[in-house]
């Protein structure tokens, strides 16, 4: 980067290196700015679309809440294999709603334009593909797949299809991520070398201890229907309403919270994804009877590539954590580091001192001491913040997909996408399961 390059780079993530440099003290307070991110919206097509919700569980509710804040968007119709979840959608969205717990009777109907699926892992390829072959627009929730096996069945249904499919990692929408895929562009931490992500809860519902309905019971539960495509089992509620805890029907934490960071760092790198993948963990504190960890540490080689240079990744998920929890994905390069959430990205860029190291410290301290040598400089940070009222990176990711298809657009996360930012998720359950390194290609989307 030219020298007027590199000025002008400066001034506009408003780092106040003037006011650095004059500091008197030789680890002084650290400069902070702070920079509005803002939202630009598109022009709103007036076309209505119809949509219809297939499996009304918490994320499926919070999705079509979220969708039905557009303008123009009509909810038609709602699928679920428990009766109160479909006596709630009506109490909720209104008595007009076709309800029904066959998903089949919902793409039959020629008035709606698109789904969203919200049901159980193990539900997302079959439906999925349904819905394509039946001519729908498709938005399913993370994580694409169950297993590595039905990604390229989903890619293929959806090319041949020409249909809009959008796979519901949020975040990748926000403001915060298009942030940061502009400042790593720009050079602004040098060259990436590592990158880490925590997602920690400490709570019965953030743990996946979901409510139990007092009336369970295959009376109003469809059982037959909800394992049919599974090995066949006698009803547990538990299997039905915590389903995340069981293998047969949820991908655990990684799939529940690991694609979410895959996701926004592959947005964010433009990353393929990893090619050799290990985990670690354990049954720490919710010994309730479930089959998946709920601490679990992942560890990942990032080859080298055209899109960037090679890194390696760890990431963190904590159901045992004291504190009440935290998010966060931070991205460290040569020259800085950035600390990226969904409205707000901090970025720190090394102005030749300040360390938490107290050996590093004292040293800098005795060499900043020496005639003729510079005082040190503390690091230099700017505070990226979504401005008020920013409706958030579930909007926006609604906007996305509805713009979409609205205008035959593209949308952020479709299914190679989608599958790219599954797969090395999934594989940590073979690597925590087997207890070896797992060999990944993600350019083929395949095993190595």
């Amino acid at each position: 980067m030219i020298k007027k390059d590199r000025r002008s780079f400066i001034k506009n993530l408003g780092i106040a290196g003037a006011t650095a440099a004059i500091l008197p003290s030789t680890f002084a307070a650290e400069t902070q700015n702070v920079s509005i991110l803002k939202r630009k919206m598109a022009k709103a097509n007036n076309k209505t679309l119809k949509i219809a919700l297939i499996g009304a569980g918490g994320m499926g509710v919070a999705d079509t809440n979220t969708a039905l804040e557009h303008d123009n968007i009509e909810l038609v119709a709602v699928c679920d294999l428990y009766d109160g979840r479909l006596e709630d959608a009506k109490q909720r969205w209104g008595s007009s709603l076709f309800l029904t717990k066959d998903y089949k009777d919902v793409l039959k109907r020629s008035d709606i334009d698109a789904v969203i699926i919200g049901t159980p892992d193990f539900w997302h390829k079959k439906i999925s593909v349904d819905a394509l072959n039946a001519d729908k627009h498709v938005y399913c929730e993370k994580p694409l797949i169950h297993n590595i096996d039905e990604g390229q069945d989903i890619i293929k249904a959806w090319k041949k299809s020409g249909k809009i499919f959008m796979v519901g990692s949020q975040g990748m929408s926000s403001l915060g991520n298009e942030k940061a895929k502009e400042l790593l562009a720009a050079g602004a931490i040098g060259t990436l070398n590592y990158a880490e992500g925590f997602w920690a809860r400490n709570s019965a519902l953030g743990a996946w201890q979901y409510p139990i309905p007092n009336d369970a019971s295959t009376q109003t539960v469809d059982w037959e229907k909800y394992i049919s495509i599974s090995e066949d089992k006698p009803f547990d509620p538990l299997k039905f309403f915590r389903w995340r805890n069981y293998l047969d029907y949820g991908t655990g934490m990684a799939g529940d919270l690991f694609v979410h960071l895959f996701s926004s760092l592959h947005f964010i790198t433009n990353s393929y994804g990893p090619n050799k993948i290990a985990a670690s963990g354990g049954l720490r504190h919710w010994n309730d009877g479930r089959e998946v960890p709920d601490v679990l540490l992942g560890m990942f080689d990032y080859p080298d590539s055209q899109q960037h240079p090679a890194f390696n990744l760890s990431l963190r998920c904590n159901f045992v954590d004291g504190t009440s929890g935290s998010t966060y994905l931070k991205l460290v390069g040569s020259k800085g580091s950035m600390d990226v959430e969904w409205d707000r990205v901090t970025l720190k860029r090394n102005a030749g001192g300040n360390s938490d190291d107290p050996f590093l410290a004292e040293k800098a301290k005795n060499e900043s001491s020496r005639p003729n040598r510079k005082k040190m400089l503390p690091p230099l940070t700017t505070v990226y913040d979504a401005q008020d009222g920013y409706k958030g990176a579930h909007y926006d990711h609604f906007a996305n997909f509805f713009t979409a298809i609205r205008e035959n657009g593209s949308v952020a996360e479709d299914p190679v996408f989608g599958f790219r930012a599954a797969a090395p998720a999934l594989l940590c359950n073979e690597s925590y399961k087997k207890n070896e390194f797992i060999n990944w290609d993600p350019e083929k989307m395949k095993l190595g």
